[in-house]
């Protein structure tokens, strides 16, 4: 379907040196591996080259893109947004010429021995696995979607939208199916934006459903109520303290086929949608740190220190996945923010504190 809209295809990314070579050893050169190449594990590598200019400093990014404008992704997708370049913060070839860095994309890191301080990494087209060492690693691998075990959720029509790969998939989408109904389950940030974007791409029929009893769950009840009355006042219709109760065969007798699903609701009410976007929250992506043995927090995110140190003394974390202390609540009060700002934030203290430079 990319294919097909001309759009641009992200290709494997590699240092000079072949992924399937083990980094060398050298009592003078400190080498520190990055995984995760977004807000976060790009601000680390470039403020540690900033500081170091002998540092051996490689990202692994399991996507195809690094460094890309995740807010700007619906208003792509609604036009605002026009050209894909503007989505690319940088590239792996300005990363590699401007900082001297081994950028490896759509390359994940699959393991870590924390006794022997090596990783392994898979190519995620070939499958080819290679090891390399590290004085200190930054873990940085964001959140995933959370997909609740709704029956139908995988459905074809149905998206996330947290990269530039799913942006693709949904453009695609929309350039063959053209949708007039579009249903956005979940009201946050990222599916109200994109609910917006179709209504002033003209798309007639635009719902978001929401289990709770309002969107934008940070604000006040009160203070929601203007951006219901706003949402609606657009022409976008809301279905709150509603959930998603099975997403079902497009075809139910009453109209033309829905080209993704019928939407089943718990209140019994059914939603027909060309295309659906899956925003119903995050999960931070920690399944490699808690195979290798670091502490997490109650809510599964890392836990880290002030200098964004985990448990493990050689091993730093920073971005979506980790949790932190709440300086406006003080005391043991601790929370996860998964925004860009404090993302780019955290990455430069972890560099930092492997330059022993004071943050």
């Amino acid at each position: 379907l990319k294919a097909q809209v001309g759009f641009p295809q992200a290709q494997p990314h590699s240092s000079d040196a072949p992924v399937n070579s083990c980094a060398p050893c050298c009592s003078r050169m400190s080498r520190v591996i990055i995984v995760g190449g977004s807000a976060a594990g790009a601000s680390a590598a470039a403020r540690l080259r900033r500081l170091s200019e002998e540092t051996e400093i490689t990202i692994f990014e399991k996507g195809g893109y690094v460094s890309f404008a995740n807010c700007g992704l619906p208003y792509y997708l609604g036009g605002e947004i026009q050209l894909w370049s503007s989505l690319q913060v940088t590239s792996p070839d300005k990363l590699r010429s401007r900082f001297n860095l081994n950028v490896h994309t759509s390359t994940e890191v699959v393991s870590i021995d924390r006794a022997a301080k090596k990783v392994i990494v898979r190519e995620v087209a070939s499958g080819v696995e290679a090891t390399h060492e590290y004085d200190d690693l930054v873990l940085t691998m964001g959140c995933d979607a959370l997909m609740p075990p709704i029956p139908g959720i995988d459905r074809a029509g149905h998206f996330a939208l947290r990269s530039l790969e799913d942006t693709g998939a949904i453009e695609a989408w929309m350039a063959t199916k053209h949708p007039n109904r579009v249903v956005v389950c979940g009201g946050g940030f990222i599916g109200l934006e994109f609910a917006e974007q179709m209504k002033i791409k003209g798309i007639p029929e635009v719902h978001v459903v929401e289990l709770a009893p309002q969107v934008m769950a940070p604000l006040d009840h009160e203070m929601a109520q203007y951006l219901h009355e706003e949402l609606r006042a657009k022409g976008i219709k809301l279905h709150l303290s509603d959930g998603v109760a099975a997403f079902q065969e497009g075809a139910d007798g009453k109209g033309p086929k829905a080209a993704a699903s019928n939407i089943v609701l718990k209140s019994g009410v059914t939603l027909q949608a060309d295309l659906v976007v899956l925003s119903m929250g995050i999960r931070p992506c920690t399944k490699l740190a808690k195979e290798a043995g670091l502490e997490l927090a109650p809510t599964g995110h890392v836990k880290v220190d002030e200098r964004m140190l985990t448990s493990d003394e050689h091993i730093y974390a920073a971005g979506d996945a980790v949790e932190v202390r709440n300086r406006s609540l003080g005391g043991d009060s601790m929370w996860a923010v998964a925004l860009g700002g404090p993302a780019n934030r955290q990455g430069r203290v972890c560099a930092d504190q492997i330059a022993k430079t004071p943050s």
